[in-house]
């Protein structure tokens, strides 16, 4: 299939989308203000051991500390050869004690109201390999399917790495030559060295290695066979992914193009677009019917709605026919969102059993192109799909966006009307209170216009029963819910 990668560069922003066949699937976005952490070492120090929660909270030198938990600690004793011998001890205060410094790595970046999360077991990525130095053993990737390749790789990667440390094999390795493969472990191998080396130097709160920037991530991460082309739209970058690639991936050099066309990139391809359709709560599908997302803190809902479509034979077989197709765009949808955490989908009740497990294994064919780790439950008594997506990053929404600062993140608002009868409140509140000739009320033109209009004759009753008359003055910069109420 037709996978082509977009990659469009600002000084202050990196943006790329994967597209399929002209279809957006992924997103990812990086400001030089809020850059991704996930991958990043740094030298820290415990500020605070909670042996009832087994974690720490680590100062990284960040706004916020983050977050260790004691399964996320090295032992200190017990290694052979950086495997970890030592049973899992009683107490995160046999690991850490306050003041401590650590070198850890981040593994989630700060979501919302939480702290990055951390660990010290480090993994450190390259094109074929992911370098584990703790760790011990060879993986390889379940997507590399032939048996004797996963048995070559694994075979060359446990002669070569002498032992030392664990190793995963990545898919882009599947039929990579032995040179590439040992240029990879040689580079992890001295990486690691340097980490160390810089680390036992740092600081406390001292970033001592960073992943790389998002145009070299992307192809680091993404590109392979499958890949038809990169596009990208800044010269400077064009020619640093182009010598990257040239050093790491020789024989996909010629896949990366310098868009130089009129129109900017995003807009040419749609992704613009689909940006903002990702941002809203409805999704319509071909058929007529649409899902709805509800994000919060905890968990994220999908609801499934057949919508304008009708069917044409039964209600079983119009729930199974959009049930299917929201399979095929919720899958889409959590990837170009990049949702995380816990997903609960309500599709359409169906009463055929056969049905149901239709539904369940079109949801699982489509997650699985999917590069975060999903898992699937089977449909609940309550006829829901619990699932859960590995979340290492912010999803597209808070990436965006921020809280409404008009309804305090609620998703509502209070109509004009009852906006109308807090003024009356405050009015009668006002008068009891102060001695004043007059007030004057400030609100919304919503709110003034139901006080003209609808709510005039009750206003007329309120000045009757103050003796004070009330002036009313339209404010544009307020919100429907603001109002203030002055006696003069």
């Amino acid at each position: 299939m037709s996978v082509e990668i977009l990659v469009n560069v600002t000084p202050r922003e990196s943006r790329a989308a994967v597209v399929l066949q002209g279809v957006v699937q992924e997103l990812y976005i990086e400001r030089a203000n809020r850059r991704g952490l996930a991958g990043n070492v740094y030298k820290g120090r415990a500020t605070r051991v909670l042996p009832g929660m087994q974690a720490a909270f680590v100062d990284i030198g960040l706004e916020r500390t983050a977050f260790l938990h004691a399964a996320d600690i090295l032992p200190p004793a017990g290694h052979v050869d950086g495997a970890i011998e030592a049973a899992a001890p009683d107490s995160v205060r046999e690991l850490v004690n306050e003041g401590d410094t650590i070198l850890v790595q981040v593994v989630k970046d700060p979501i919302g109201t939480k702290g990055a999360r951390l660990t010290t077991y480090m993994t450190l990525p390259s094109r074929f390999l992911v370098f584990m130095p703790q760790g011990r053993g060879v993986g390889v990737s379940s997507r590399v399917g032939d048996d004797a390749e996963r048995a070559r790789l694994r075979e060359f990667v446990q002669e070569w790495s002498g032992g030392r440390g664990g190793w995963i094999v990545r898919t882009a390795a599947d039929g990579a030559a032995a040179e590439a493969l040992r240029a990879d472990m040689i580079f992890l191998q001295r990486l690691w060295d340097l980490i160390r080396e810089k680390g036992a130097g740092a600081a406390a709160g001292t970033l001592v290695h960073e992943d790389l920037a998002l145009p070299m991530r992307v192809l680091r991460d993404l590109l392979g066979e499958n890949v038809e082309r990169v596009r990208v739209d800044a010269p400077a970058a064009h020619e640093a992914m182009t010598a990257f690639t040239r050093t790491f991936m020789p024989a996909l050099a010629g896949r990366i193009e310098l868009f130089d066309g009129q129109r900017p990139i995003f807009d040419l391809y749609g992704v613009e677009d689909e940006i903002e359709r990702a941002l809203d709560r409805k999704v319509p599908l071909k058929s007529g019917g649409y899902l709805m997302f509800d994000q919060t803190e905890a968990l994220t809902t999908i609801d499934v709605n057949t919508g304008a479509f009708v069917g044409h034979h039964s209600l079983e077989d119009t729930a199974y026919r959009t049930n299917l197709e929201a399979a095929v765009a919720i899958a889409r949808q959590l990837r170009l969102r990049n949702i995380g955490g816990i997903i609960i989908a309500d599709f359409i009740d169906m009463q055929d059993p056969e049905h149901r497990r239709g539904v369940l294994q079109a949801l699982e064919q489509a997650l699985a192109g999917d590069h975060a780790r999903t898992h699937l439950s089977a449909v609940s008594a309550l006829g829901l799909v619990e699932m859960t997506r590995k979340r290492t990053r912010e999803s597209l929404e808070h990436q965006l966006c921020r809280p409404c600062p008009n309804c305090d993140s609620r998703g509502f608002v209070k109509t004009p009307e009852t906006v109308v009868y807090q003024i009356f409140r405050e009015v009668l509140r006002q008068a009891r209170q102060f001695d004043f000739q007059e007030l004057v009320v400030l609100a919304h033109q919503d709110v003034i216009g139901l006080l003209l209009d609808e709510e005039s004759a009750a206003l007329a009753d309120l000045e009757l029963a103050t003796g004070k008359p009330i002036r009313l003055q339209a404010e544009a910069l307020y919100s429907e819910e603001q109002f203030d109420v002055v006696p003069v």
